[in-house]
C-alpha cells in the first residue's frame, strides 16, 4: 500500500483552514442533520435552501430504470459519445440523504475528461428503507452493467466509487458481485472516497466529539441507526453490513482518499490497510486540514484531489 500524507503548498492549506471556518459557521446557522427528519433535509437541499446553495443539474442526463428484484432501480447517465469506460457512481449521504441527481457536475467531468460514462444510482434511502435495501439497490446496478455495458456502451471496462456512505455501498457491491455473482474481476478499479467502513464506528469516528465539521460523532451514529435499525453494535461488525470485517481477497486496484480532519479517518487507514494485507493493489491519499466531504467545496486542495482521482480511473481502465 502506498500511503501518502499529501504534500500541498502552504497556500492551500491556509485556504483550507479559511474553508473550515466559514463551513463551521454555515452549520451553525442550521440545525444539525442528526435533529431534523431525513425528509425535511431533502425537501430543503432540492429547493435549494440548505447551506451550501442550490443543486446544479445537467440537461446532458438521461434516466432509466434497471431491472432488479425490489422493482427496477433508477440511474442517471451522463455519458460522451464513445465511452472508454463506465464508472458506476454511488452517492453519499449517510444512506438517509443525497441522490442520483446533486452530482451530475462530478459525472459530467468524468465524461468530458475522461471519455468516461458515469451511470449514478438512485437507491432507497433509509429510514424508510434500512438495510439491505440500499446495498440491494447498487448490486442489481452492477449486475446490469455486468450484463449490459458492452451493448450499451460499447465497452465492458467498469468502474465503481462514490463518497462516504458510496464508498461502503461501493465496497459491498464488490463483496457481493465476487460472492454471489462469480464476478469478482468484472470491475477493474474502486475510487473510494472518505468511506465508512466500519459501521460499528472506528476510534477517530468515536473520539471526534461534538465539532460539526460536515460530520460528528453523534452525526455519525444517527446515521449508523438509520441504515441499522436495532441492530446492536457487534451485530454492526458483520461482513455484510461492514466491508472492513469482510475477507477481501480477490478485488480490484482501490483509491481510498480522506481528510485528516475527517472522523472517518480510521475507516480508509484500517481498510486501505486490510484491502493491500489480502493481497489487492490499494493506494492511499490523506489530505491535510481537510474535513469529511472536502472534495465537494471549491478550493485548491479538492482540485488537487479531483486530479489524482481522474488520474487513477484512467490508470486502471
Amino acid at each position: 500500500m502506498t500511503l501518502t500524507y499529501v504534500d500541498v503548498p502552504d497556500d492551500l492549506v491556509d485556504e483550507a483552514r479559511r474553508l473550515n471556518s466559514l463551513i463551521e459557521s454555515a452549520l451553525a446557522t442550521v440545525p444539525a442533520v442528526n435533529t431534523v427528519p431525513p425528509a425535511e433535509t431533502r425537501r430543503n437541499r432540492v429547493e435549494g435552501r440548505g447551506p451550501f446553495g442550490p443543486i446544479i443539474r445537467s440537461e446532458r442526463a438521461v434516466e432509466v430504470t434497471v431491472p432488479s428484484p425490489d422493482g427496477g432501480v433508477p440511474v442517471r447517465i451522463i455519458a460522451p459519445e464513445a465511452p472508454s469506460a463506465v464508472y458506476l457512481h454511488i452517492h453519499g449521504g449517510g444512506w438517509t440523504l443525497g441522490a442520483a441527481d446533486q452530482q451530475d457536475e462530478l459525472l459530467a467531468t468524468l465524461a468530458d475528461q475522461a471519455g468516461i460514462a458515469a451511470v449514478s444510482v438512485e437507491y432507497r434511502l433509509a429510514p424508510e428503507h434500512p438495510y439491505p435495501a440500499g446495498a440491494d439497490d447498487c448490486e442489481a446496478a452492477a449486475c446490469w452493467l455486468v450484463e449490459h455495458a458492452q451493448e450499451r456502451f460499447g465497452t465492458d471496462h467498469l468502474l465503481i466509487g462514490g463518497e462516504s456512505a458510496g464508498a461502503h455501498l461501493s465496497a459491498l457491491t464488490l463483496l457481493r458481485l465476487r460472492d454471489r455473482h462469480g464476478a469478482a474481476a468484472a470491475f477493474r478499479g474502486a475510487n473510494l472516497v472518505f468511506g465508512a467502513f466500519d459501521l460499528s464506528l472506528t476510534p477517530s469516528a468515536r473520539r471526534w466529539g461534538e465539532r460539526n465539521l460536515i460530520l460528528s460523532t453523534p452525526i455519525v451514529e444517527w446515521f449508523a441507526e438509520q441504515f441499522l435499525p436495532t441492530r446492536t453494535t457487534e451485530e454492526r461488525r458483520d461482513p455484510s453490513v461492514s466491508p472492513l470485517y469482510a475477507d477481501l481477497h480477490d478485488l480490484p486496484p482501490a483509491l481510498f482518499t480522506v481528510g485528516a480532519l475527517d472522523p472517518l479517518l480510521d475507516d480508509s487507514l484500517f481498510m486501505a490497510a486490510r484491502w493491500q494485507a489480502a493481497g489487492n493493489e490499494a493506494d492511499l491519499l490523506v489530505y491535510p486540514e481537510s474535513p469529511h466531504a472536502f472534495s465537494a467545496f471549491p478550493s485548491g486542495i479538492a482540485r488537487h484531489c479531483a486530479a489524482a482521482q481522474l488520474e487513477f480511473l484512467e490508470r486502471v481502465m
